[in-house]
């Protein structure tokens, strides 16, 4: 594991021993892409329990 942090690339910049996963912008979209994905569960639902509710007023 140590020899993995001395090794240097071509221009002389440590390799780093770990990546540390995404970045904010990724995690940012990430969060969006689920909160997006709730909110259409919700409207669907919302959607479909009103015209459950005016189809029974007959």
């Amino acid at each position: 594991m140590a020899e993995l942090q001395n090794k240097k690339h071509k221009h002389g910049a440590k390799v780093p021993a770990k990546r540390k996963g995404y970045g904010i912008s990724s995690k940012c979209a990430s969060l969006v892409k689920e909160q997006r994905a709730r909110l259409y569960i919700l409207r669907r639902c919302a959607t479909m329990l009103l015209c459950w509710y005016i189809q029974g007023d007959d």
